[in-house]
């Protein structure tokens, strides 16, 4: 193996014995094909039989259906390959239980792979249908739109609380650029805010290994960075639809899912900037909000949380100020605003604080004591890592893309909780939960989102 395998080409990276690393880690992925290029729709019959299929069970819904299933179903039945397909007659498909018992109650039991035919939603249930079943899966896809192509967790709301569910991966990927590029502008630009997302999720992942010693991966981290750029190379022609943009697109979100499974954690390819949209969306299930699309919220996210770090980077830790703010913090009234802001799924995550304990005081001061002690190496990741929000506002707005959370809907006030419920609905270390280590959290909250 040789070092530099994270500059290697999207096919070298699948290779079935993978890579041993320097971290402790052999980095592989199920993913056996990835096809994307003009006419990769194309190779759909031939990866169903690679894959070892004789009867496939498809899934899409109204719209997919026009875009790509019905195309996908014809070469199914010139290549003679018998086939079922159930669309979802529901005008929006949610990422919840609902929608995964209907996919379930039409699974035709001959069926021995599945083909989704969409992008986020359609491959987070295909993902657990396929998991359940124990049938290989195919993701024709529809829209560059996410990073969960590659991945082998499904984002799903369970109990009112968005979670990361294991889900087997695809073990193909079919990215027809002819199909991509005709995507709705706003599902491209999706997309992209998934990828800009990057710049935060490796910056916070260096920052919690030398804070929490979480494991980190160099490589890994390259790999998506190397992807990262290669989008923002091309940026400038995404909104012309330039197929080699789109491709670049299409290959940086694979290769974020990839990153994801190399690791063996989301730390990759999601950081805070995810978390203001995980909770926007739970905000939207308990109180009937308008929904967005989710690299739309995380493009936004990634504005406020880049905000975020350029106020860490005028931050002096003052150890006495960080221990009476902690000292003087009330659990009780904690859970009393997550209520209120949260609705019932606040009692996921008023149980994932009991089992994780991050306000216990004394495992506080043993942070705080280790990010004063390495507060220099913070301000070099973050000066290393981070564009300026500007920087990144001005590309999105190139796209036409939203940039604020008001174009959303959303106020200053709602902005301002969920910025500071960020750090609680995981148990990851991101910026949030840094200030509130620092004593910092709602002082920030006031001066950033007033």
């Amino acid at each position: 193996m040789t070092e530099f395998w994270e500059n290697f080409p999207l096919s070298q990276l699948l290779c079935e014995e993978g890579f041993q690393c320097e971290c402790g880690k052999t980095h592989k992925t199920t993913l056996k094909y990835v096809d994307i290029a003009r006419g990769a729709l194309q190779n759909l019959p031939l990866r169903v039989r690679q894959l070892g299929g004789s009867h496939v069970q498809m899934y899409c819904d109204q719209n997919t259906w026009f875009a790509a299933g019905k195309q996908a179903a014809a070469l199914l039945k010139e290549a003679q390959i018998p086939y079922d397909c159930y669309s979802f007659p529901q005008k929006k498909v949610y990422a919840d239980a609902a929608p995964v018992g209907q996919a379930a109650m039409h699974f035709h039991c001959k069926s021995d792979i599945i083909v989704g035919v969409g992008c986020g939603t359609i491959n987070d249930i295909c993902k657990i249908i396929s998991s359940l079943t124990g049938r290989p899966y195919i993701i024709v896809a529809t829209a560059p739109s996410m990073d969960g192509f590659a991945s082998d967790t499904s984002s799903m709301v369970v109990d009112g609380l968005k979670s990361s569910l294991p889900a087997s991966s695809a073990q193909a990927i079919i990215g027809d650029t002819n199909i991509l590029a005709a995507a709705p502008a706003e599902m491209i630009s999706a997309g992209f805010g998934d990828m800009l997302a990057k710049y935060i999720s490796i910056c916070e992942w260096r920052i919690s290994h030398e804070i929490n010693g979480e494991y980190y991966c160099p490589h890994v981290a390259q790999l998506v960075r190397n992807s990262l750029q290669k989008c923002i190379a091309y940026s400038g022609k995404i909104a012309e639809r330039d197929h080699d943009a789109i491709k670049n697109v299409m290959e940086g979100l694979t290769l974020s899912g990839i990153a994801m499974r190399f690791a063996g954690v989301t730390r990759p390819a999601s950081g805070m900037e995810h978390y203001f949209s995980h909770l926007w969306d739970m905000r939207a299930l308990e109180f009937g909000w308008e929904e967005h699309l989710h690299g739309i919220q995380v493009g936004i996210g990634t504005i406020l949380s880049l905000k975020v770090y350029e106020y860490l980077r005028t931050v002096k830790p003052n150890k006495e100020k960080a221990l009476a703010t902690v000292a003087a913090f009330s659990v009780k009234k904690w859970e009393e605003e997550i209520y209120r802001f949260l609705g019932k799924s606040a009692q996921n995550i008023i149980a994932l604080e009991q089992k994780e304990r991050k306000f216990d005081p004394v495992k506080h001061s043993v942070r705080l004591d280790i990010i004063i002690d390495k507060w220099p190496i913070v301000q070099q990741i973050i000066a290393e890592e981070l564009p300026a929000a500007k920087e990144i506002s001005n590309l999105l707005k190139k796209l036409g893309a939203k940039t604020t959370p008001e174009e959303l809907g959303i106020d200053i006030k709602t902005v301002k909780q969920t910025f500071i419920t960020t750090k609680d609905i995981r148990d990851k270390y991101i910026g949030s939960r840094l200030l509130w280590d620092l004593g910092l959290l709602e002082e920030a909250a006031e001066k950033l989102f007033m």
